[in-house]
């Protein structure tokens, strides 16, 4: 029964469908990445985004991309494993959106998430077997939490189109450098660390909260995402693995384990 009921199309689901297909709707512009676009960034960005191969390629509007991994509640929890698919906007005066929506089992439950940030608005639910709600996530720290998230999603999934956002650049060293993104009020402070080899492999950031487990109240808490395992995704070459870390007192620890499946840029249409 709890199957049968997580697999209608309504609840989260149709939600998500819903706000993916209204903005698909919205006419999209998309003229090439210029060589001559990277040069107000650092040089390690630049050399990210080349290695991305976003240069000459339409400037990223959206994508949609499709993961599985595992995820916990913390540190001592048990894992679960999860599928999800994510899209997200760019061009809009309103500013970015991002759509993901999660399906994770434990014990034979299973869980749904839906994170939604629109107009610099964020919300996070989780119901149990597509009935119980356990997570009603929302306000002004959750708004500023998932403004983080989307300026990781620019630099993780989106290199190409970090020219297009009000970011501030500062060179730490040759594979370092600290941006500031800017958003409807909201800043944001990373840290972004690059191998040799150019590949993104870090991202930390202060300025994220966890959330408890009823929704509120939230913990401004470090934040990293460990990246590896690059590979080609269509003309792009993206990490593959990737991991969400909080660095609470007592100790970091994972709570996030993602594989990237599939990822497609400036789609016309949902999946």
């Amino acid at each position: 029964m709890f199957g049968l009921l997580s697999r209608k199309r309504s609840g989260f689901r149709a939600e998500y469908d819903r706000d993916v297909e209204q903005n698909l709707a919205r006419p999209i512009d998309t003229p090439p990445l210029a060589e001559s676009d990277l040069a107000p960034l650092p040089p390690a960005v630049q050399r990210y985004i080349r290695l991305n191969g976003a240069v000459g390629q339409s400037r990223v509007r959206n994508f949609r991309a499709r993961f599985h991994g595992q995820i916990r509640s913390g540190p001592n929890a048990r894992w679960m494993s999860f599928t999800g698919e994510q899209h997200n906007f760019y061009g809009a005066a309103s500013g970015p959106s991002r759509f993901f929506l999660m399906d994770a089992s434990m014990l034979g439950i299973p869980f749904r998430v839906y994170h939604r940030y629109v107009d610099a608005h964020a919300t996070m639910r989780v119901k149990a077997a597509s009935l119980l709600t356990m997570v009603d996530a929302k306000g002004a720290d959750m708004d500023a939490a998932e403004t983080v998230t989307v300026f990781n999603d620019l630099c993780v999934f989106a290199p190409g189109a970090l020219v297009d956002h009000d970011i501030q650049w500062r060179e730490i060293d040759a594979r370092t450098v600290h941006a500031l993104f800017a958003h409807a009020g909201h800043r944001v402070h990373a840290v972004l660390s690059f191998n040799d080899r150019g590949e993104l492999i870090d991202f930390v950031s202060d300025d994220r909260a966890v959330v408890s487990s009823n929704g509120q109240p939230f913990t401004r808490m470090r934040w990293s995402t460990p990246l590896s395992d690059y590979r080609a995704f269509g003309a792009h070459r993206l990490m593959a693995r990737g991991q969400g870390v909080w660095h609470p007192p007592e100790g970091e620890y994972a709570y996030l384990r993602l594989d990237l499946d599939a990822i497609d840029y400036n789609v016309s249409k949902p999946y």
